[in-house]
């Protein structure tokens, strides 16, 4: 039966072989040992007990999903399928079934990323340096990122902007010890010290995302210190009288006033006209 699948992202079509591709673009078995893993792999982490689980499919039922490889100068390198190669070699296995592509060009790279962050159970970490290798090695835009693999570009965006925190603190959500949420709430942490001391906090007193933004905001109310104080608008009534006075006596005068009580001020130059002033209130 032939025809488009239908529910799979545009990588991961153009990445799983069909029969046509098998025939056409080289299906055959190849020695573990001749290939080598894709240095663009965004995932960092293997777990342990998924490649075991595996292998022992492996060695129950056989590799039932060849894995994508293109040749190289000697030997393979990986396109697609870098779990299962690994699985492969746990199961002791010597070879295994691969669709060799003709040629690892832009297109057929750009769509093995998009495969690994469509196909697999990336942490956050792994997913923005998927997203930064198509960014910065395939010249696309985040729209265009988001378009392939489906998301919003906030999304992207966002995801892109866990990198900005320290190696600690992102081997953290590599390791699976601190949420997402939980670094997102990190990023714009001017304090790099103080934001490797929040997620070590969070994660060893299991901290939610709320009260990880919650510490945050705290620590950047301290950092912006107390709010302006607002200054009285002064009474017209006062403004008025100290304009007239100002007038009547011809020497500056100013009138201090809150809750109804205050102090008048009037400056003088010298003797002479602090006699004058003098001379004009007692008359």
């Amino acid at each position: 039966m032939t025809g488009r699948r239908s529910g799979l992202g545009r990588g991961l079509e153009t990445l799983i072989p069909t029969r046509e591709d098998e025939e056409a673009s080289g299906f055959r078995n190849v020695p573990l040992d001749q290939i080598e893993p894709n240095p663009d792999q965004p995932r960092r982490r293997f777990d342990d007990e998924t490649l075991e689980e595996l292998a022992a499919s492996m060695n129950e039922v056989g590799v039932l999903q060849p894995v994508v490889l293109t040749a190289v100068d000697d030997g393979y390198q990986l396109i697609a399928g870098e779990r299962r190669w690994r699985a492969a070699k746990r199961a002791g296995l010597v070879d295994i079934p691969a669709v060799i592509r003709e040629t690892a060009g832009r297109s057929t790279l750009v769509e093995a990323l998009v495969e690994n962050v469509q196909r697999q159970d990336l942490t956050a970490i792994e997913e923005a340096h998927a997203y930064q290798q198509l960014l910065e090695n395939h010249g696309m835009t985040q729209e265009q990122v988001a378009d392939r693999v489906g998301k919003s570009r906030p999304t992207v965006s966002n995801t892109l902007r866990l990198l900005q925190l320290g190696d600690e603190i992102q081997e953290m959500v590599d390791a699976g010890d601190l949420s997402a949420g939980h670094a997102r709430a990190l990023v714009g942490v001017e304090d790099t010290k103080y934001a490797l001391h929040l997620a070590t906090k969070a994660r060893d007193e299991g901290w939610s995302v709320r009260q990880m933004e919650d510490a945050v905001r705290s620590r950047r109310e301290i950092e912006a210190g107390p709010p302006p104080r607002v200054r009285q608008l002064r009474p017209v009534e006062i403004i008025e009288l100290e304009s007239r006075l100002t007038e009547k006596l011809g020497a500056a005068v100013k009138i201090s006033y809150r809750n109804e009580k205050g102090k008048v001020e009037i400056r003088f130059g010298s003797v002479e006209e602090l006699e004058r002033l003098y001379r004009s209130l007692v008359s």
